[in-house]
């Protein structure tokens, strides 16, 4: 089984080998209440690395023709660090990775003694690593009904509350059959029909970093991707409901410098500090607090083609050093390699495209798409961060924002009818 395809492939060779789970999960005894039975719906679709510029790259002819009749941003500027697990659930919480918990695809909890790694289905099914009140969650309280075909943060019970229908994620579901399921999610009778849908497309993700984001495979992808959306579209302008669509992604990608890779630095002693394994941000976590001033002016000396950051002097834009590490998950130190070089501490085969680079650099930014009845038609927006998202949702669906957030909704309000 894979999870999230391309970043375990990179991240994790070691998987669970259990049998696939493509079952339906459907928590009973919900219902949506008279209320929310008269909401619109929402479907937020984030289709993995589409980075902003894509679909006009490679000629995605029904995104653009989507986007025209509702709103597009020039760019979608994703949170530090621009790696999947992290935007995912930033987008469904509002909160910057350091304050949801999520702050890596795989990083170390001292106070836990623990790692979460994105290919541990225990970790990822263990909601005490979550923070923050996903959509799903926040609907479900309100007594909305949802549904998750893939999300972070979707397979557990975060806050003790599951979306009502999900899936475990896997590989094995083709498009067609996804699609059907979210036809038959829209025909459920009222009290049973999810207002609120997550969909995941891992795509162009997986042909980014397997032959980077300039290649036929890339190209390929992106047409997928354009002619699945389609093909939802018309299966639900079929029904004649208010069905308002979020097309987006976690982050974007570029081709990285397959030559000339760092090493891990010298100066890196590894019975002083636990250093996961990673290739765009390395976390340092210090056994002994004394051991860290030392190490990191060794590594600024050294420092060639990278950066190196105490956790108290990470650039405040990020939101990531140590006053936003509420779950005290970042490394005591740092080290972000300049784009296009990374690290290679095992001497593995490179992917050639990668991404969780500086969220300043244009190939991280994402893509931001939105039409429907909620949304005002022929609209550009410039550039904005990817926790304004959230408001945005429980706006539209009518939901009560319950605790406090980083996004906030009078940024993209105004693309609201």
């Amino acid at each position: 089984m894979r999870i999230y395809t391309a970043l375990i492939t990179l991240f994790c060779p070691l998987l669970l080998v259990a049998q696939v789970d493509i079952t339906q999960h459907v928590v009973p005894g919900r219902s949506n209440s008279a209320q929310q039975q008269q909401k619109p719906y929402v479907i937020l679709i984030s289709a993995d690395g589409f980075r902003y510029d894509l679909a006009d790259k490679y000629h995605a002819k029904n995104l653009q023709q989507l986007r025209s009749s509702g709103v597009a941003a020039k760019a979608m500027i994703p949170s530090y660090p621009s790696l999947t697990f992290p935007n995912h659930y930033t987008l469904v919480t509002g909160l910057y990775p350091s304050h949801h918990g999520l702050v890596d695809n795989s990083f170390y909890d001292k106070k836990r003694n623990e790692c979460y790694r994105l290919g541990n289905r225990k970790a990822v099914e263990d909601s005490s690593w979550y923070g923050g009140t996903p959509l799903w969650v926040l609907a479900e309280q309100q007594q909305m009904v949802t549904a998750c075909f893939y999300w972070v943060g979707s397979e557990t019970g975060v806050k003790g509350v599951r979306p009502t229908y999900y899936y475990r994620y896997n590989d094995s579901i083709d498009i067609d059959a996804r699609i059907q399921v979210v036809k038959e999610w829209l025909t459920l009778p009222e009290e049973k029909r999810p207002h609120f849908i997550t969909f995941y497309l891992p795509e162009v993700d997986h042909e980014e970093h397997m032959y980077g984001p300039d290649s036929k495979q890339t190209s390929e992808a992106v047409h997928f991707i354009d002619e699945s959306i389609a093909k939802m579209v018309r299966m639900t302008d079929s029904l004649k409901l208010p069905v308002n669509y979020i097309f987006l992604s976690d982050h974007g990608m570029i081709a990285v410098d397959t030559v000339n890779q760092l090493p891990m630095p010298s100066a890196i002693d590894t019975s002083k500090f636990k250093v996961p394994d990673s290739d765009v941000l390395v976390h340092l976590y210090a056994y002994n607090a004394k051991d860290v001033q030392p190490a990191y002016t060794a590594l600024k000396q050294q420092a060639d083609g990278y950066d190196v950051y105490l956790a108290s002097e990470v650039p405040a834009r990020w939101h990531y050093g140590a006053k936003d590490d509420w779950y005290q998950r970042i490394g005591d130190i740092i080290l972000v390699p300049r784009a296009p070089k990374s690290f290679n501490f095992r001497k593995r085969k490179s992917l050639l495209g990668k991404h969780g680079f500086d969220n300043a650099l244009p190939e991280m930014h994402a893509t931001f798409y939105a039409w429907g009845p909620a949304f005002k038609k022929q609209l550009q927006i410039d550039a904005f961060e990817n926790v304004h998202v959230y408001p945005l949702i429980a706006k539209i669906l009518g939901l009560d924002i319950t605790e406090k957030i980083d996004g906030e909704l009078k940024v993209l309000k105004p693309i609201l009818k």
